[in-house]
């Protein structure tokens, strides 16, 4: 066990007092090195060689004074002599070193100056010998026993994921697979943790793999077999004549190596695979950050993407800061001068219970815990001022990882989870030992985080955490959209909302916010999930947030709108997302987190009240409506033409047809998709609706299409597509006004605005569009405005992160202007009508480059900010300051239009 702070400065005063007159290298460089190890409670035979021979660059042999491999390099001098020769006779001396090998420290000394070089933070210290005492924390890493800064992509997260990833590939390849697999894999991490933060030894299970085990391999699976025993039994009870190595181990407990576990079996690539991973400096890896890396690797699949999946700490933080962990900070910075206030409200975060369900490798639960004993320590550094004598460090710590539960619905992360907690709270043991100066390690083990491996959706939680226990739920739902759940998953949902209408068509997290809802009611439990941003647009805020508000009266507390999630990782697909906080309970404390750019940072909103599209208005649900609520002219689709491709030509094929077919050259018309609109392509097809029988006869090679679009209809298996089989020479759908505006039905959301266009009637407007018959400059400059974005941009669904423009949902409830003048109509269709000539003076340019936010032309750009002007000057006298605050506008002009529920009246004019 390692020697608390208090006790290596005792031993580094002694030990400075001792050698204060020392100054021979040849007679005194290796008892110096033993006592200086000494003094840190270090057995400098068990970790290091003196006169450890090398070659140099020049091919010559050369003698380290002592090498520790991998941790530190020593070279002495007699006094006075070159420090600064000495430092490059050492690093002369490393290139002679294998990898493994290599020290992360270079202290050079001639007895009485040190001068401790970091190889890997490029720094120098250089102190005296009788200032050793102030600086024996620099050398905390010879133990383990030091702060650490994490990297969310540090490249040694990554090496150390793909080195376990090996070797647990090794062994699956033999046989050694499943359940068995996943504990041992386990395990190994522990032991890889345990050696690098003082929980073992410095070095002490590589060290044990290293001498204790044949270079073949052939007995190291009995050997790690035999240590799992050892470190599962008591010190007391272990065998008398137990090897020295071996009892050396501390015992762990916890349950972790209590299962008896088949014998694996290496071979000398196994072994070594083995050594790889303990030459990482596991103490530099994030629990947090690692797990769910760690859980990748196990997927051969998933492996090229390392960290793809895992909850950046970032993100975890936005959640936990507005949901509690503010609150608590600035609950203790009211009472830190108050020595009676401090206990209580020590404590009260100590009875602090939090439940994951849907925890993965335990990120959130791990960060978590980690602010939470941070916390804790600011409360102690509060309570006891240095010099007052604590006598013992175990009796002031109140918090433990049993305060944290989780659910996973696959084994191998949730045994992650109760391990990366154990390796959190010793991590944070050691901050508060650096602090107080005594070692503290809580060991063996005797509490852990409760993780239970089942299906959220079906464990009832009270059985995991008692509501009356039960302070805050927390976490990152599975992001499984309605189009790709499996049949189990969908049925899953339904029964969670009790078969309520339309709830198939539910994303798969909306299960965790509706069970959580019915969880915590009449408590004051919070809430808070992140999510991906589809439960707050389209169709689901009502599906989901009618039950929520209405069923189980939940409020929502606060509200990060949507934001990008993401992290280093290589291909890692862009998710966007919403962190929702609620309760059973009102607040007057609610707070939106708006981002001005979704990649950027946050800035907070107070708010009245969040309703479900969080927005700062009443609790409105907007549901699909068939008519709009204005009176404008009614949405349409466009033309499917259900035809395998027949009816449909390129420009190649169409001159090419009609070379053929001259008759046909007047059925052919433009056909404008989406795509062909927005990147300025052609397409065309046979528009047969006013085509006489005996014209068609006349067309040999139009009647051929027509038979195959029949054959295409017939031959498919629904009756609904068999149907139109009677009608072969027409589209499905046959919906083409004598003009109107096309609107694309799917957009990048990276545009400002969806571009949009008039069109006549030989435009056949495809189904991938919408079109607004008849409609009018004063409609296209409305639905071209930013007023209108802002409604998109809340209201509809998404197509991963693209707009998915909807008529029942956007169009059909969108608040136009109430009673516009006749003079802002004719300002609005001027300025509508600008945006036009614009667009036209650029004949070359798609409107997918026009409207690209890189290459979006100035003059164009103006022309939209004089259109957005003369649009809000119709809606309000009062500029609009955000999107939210137009929302709000929006919101209210809704709910007028709407009073009465869609009464009769309220039904458009055509």
């Amino acid at each position: 066990m390692a020697l608390s702070w208090n006790e290596i400065k005792d031993r580094a005063v002694k030990f400075s007092k001792e050698w204060k007159d020392t100054t021979n290298e040849e007679a005194d460089a290796k008892p110096f090195l033993d006592a200086f190890f000494d003094v840190f409670g270090i057995t400098r035979k068990k970790i290091g060689t003196f006169e450890h021979r090398v070659k140099k660059l020049s091919d010559a042999d050369g003698y380290i004074d002592l090498l520790w491999k991998g941790t530190i390099l020593v070279e002495m001098k007699s006094r006075g002599k070159n420090l600064d020769r000495a430092f490059q006779q050492a690093i002369d001396y490393t290139h002679g070193l294998k990898q493994n090998e290599l020290p992360k420290y270079v202290l050079v000394c001639d007895f009485h100056i040190f001068r401790l070089y970091d190889t890997e933070e490029q720094t120098t210290l250089s102190f005296t010998l009788d200032e050793l005492v102030l600086n024996v924390q620099s050398f905390g890493y010879l133990l383990g026993y030091q702060k650490k800064t994490y990297k969310e992509q540090d490249p040694a997260n990554i090496k150390a994921a793909e080195l376990m990833g090996k070797l647990h590939d090794r062994l699956e390849e033999i046989g050694y697979e499943g359940h068995p697999l996943e504990v041992y894999l386990v395990r190994i991490l522990f032991c890889l943790f345990a050696e690098d933060t003082t929980i073992f030894d410095k070095q002490q299970f590589q060290d044990y793999i290293e001498h204790r085990t044949a270079e073949d391999g052939s007995d190291l699976a009995s050997k790690i077999q035999e240590l799992f025993q050892v470190l599962n039994t008591a010190k007391d009870k272990r065998f008398k004549n137990l090897d020295e190595q071996l009892n050396d181990f501390p015992y762990v407990n916890g349950k972790l190596f209590e299962e008896i576990l088949p014998m694996a079996s290496f071979d000398s690539k196994m072994r070594q695979a083995l050594l790889d991973c303990c030459y990482i400096d596991w103490s530099k890896i994030s629990p947090a950050i690692f797990g769910s890396m760690f859980q990748s690797v196990m997927n051969p699949k998933e492996r090229r993407n390392l960290g793809a999946h895992y909850t950046s700490e970032s993100n975890i933080l936005k959640l936990i800061k507005p949901l509690f962990l503010d609150e608590l900070w600035t609950e203790f910075e009211s009472i830190k001068g108050n020595k009676n206030k401090l206990p209580e409200f020590h404590k009260k975060i100590s009875q602090l219970k939090f439940l994951d369900p849907a925890c993965g490798c335990g990120n959130f639960l791990v960060i978590t815990y980690r602010e939470l004993r941070l916390l804790e320590l600011e409360i102690l550094r509060a309570t006891y001022k240095s010099g007052q004598g604590v006598l013992d460090v175990s009796d002031i710590i109140w918090l433990d990882v049993d305060m944290m539960c989780g659910i996973e619905y696959e084994e191998f992360p949730a045994r992650i989870a109760e391990v990366a907690m154990w390796l959190i709270d010793h991590q944070m043991n050691m901050q508060i030992s650096n602090e107080f100066g005594q070692y503290f390690a809580r060991l063996p083990l005797k509490k852990s985080a409760k993780i239970v491996h089942g299906d959220a959706l079906e464990v009832n939680w009270e059985e995991v955490v008692a509501k009356k226990e039960l302070s805050y739920i927390i976490g990152n739902p599975p992001f499984i959209g309605a189009k790709i759940m499996s049949q189990l998953q969908r049925d899953a949902i339904v029964k969670e909302f009790e078969n309520s209408q339309g709830s198939g068509v539910l994303d798969y997290v909306s299960g965790w916010y509706i069970k959580a809802a019915k969880y915590i009611q009449n408590t004051k439990i919070k809430v808070a999930f992140v999510s991906t941003n589809s439960i707050v647009q389209g169709e689901q805020t009502s599906l989901l947030w009618g039950q929520m508000l209405n069923k189980y009266g939940i409020t929502i507390h606060f509200a990060h709108r949507t934001f990008k999630w993401s992290n280093e990782a290589k291909g890692n697909a862009a998710v966007y997302c919403v962190i929702v906080g609620f309760a059973n309970f009102d607040t007057n404390n609610k707070r939106i987190f708006e981002y001005e750019d979704i990649k950027g940072e946050a800035h907070e909103i107070k708010a009245k009240n969040i309703n479900p599209y969080l927005v700062d208005a009443k609790n409105i649900l907007i549901d699909k409506n068939t008519n709009p609520i204005c009176n404008v002219p009614k949405m349409s689709f466009g033309n499917m033409p259900l035809d395998g491709g027949n009816l449909l030509f390129t420009d190649e094929e169409k001159i090419k047809f009609i070379s053929i077919e001259p008759d046909s050259e007047r059925f052919i018309l433009p056909l404008i998709s989406a795509f062909e609109f927005l990147n300025g392509y052609k397409r065309w097809c046979l528009w047969l609706v006013n085509a006489q029988p005996s014209e068609l006869k006349q067309m040999p090679e139009v009647l051929k299409r027509v038979e195959l679009v029949k054959k295409f209809r017939l031959n498919s298996v629904a009756p609904s597509t068999q149907k139109f089989a009677l009608t072969p020479t027409l589209f499905r759908d046959r919906n083409q006004p004598e003009s109107y505006i096309l609107i694309p039905s799917t957009t990048s959301e990276n545009r400002k605005f969806i571009p949009m266009g008039f069109f006549l009637k030989d435009n056949i407007a495809n189904n991938s569009c919408h079109t607004v018959p008849n409609g009018s400059l004063f409609h296209f400059g409305v639905l071209m405005s930013t007023m209108h974005m802002a409604w998109v941009k809340t209201t509809c669904g998404r197509l991963k992160s693209d707009f998915r423009y909807s008529k029942d949902i956007v169009y059909n409830n969108y608040p136009w202007p109430e009673n516009p003048s006749d003079k802002q109509i004719k300002t609005i269709e001027e300025k509508a009508q600008n945006v036009l000539d614009v667009r036209a003076s650029f004949p070359n340019s798609s409107l997918a480059d026009l409207y690209n936010p890189l290459t979006m032309p100035p003059a164009l750009v103006k022309a939209h900010s004089e259109l957005d002007k003369a649009v809000d000057a119709a809606y309000s006298k009062q500029a609009f300051t955000s999107e939210a605050k137009r929302m709000e506008f929006l919101f209210e002009l809704y709910e007028k239009y709407t009073a009465g529920l869609f009464v009769k009246e309220m039904k458009s004019k055509k």
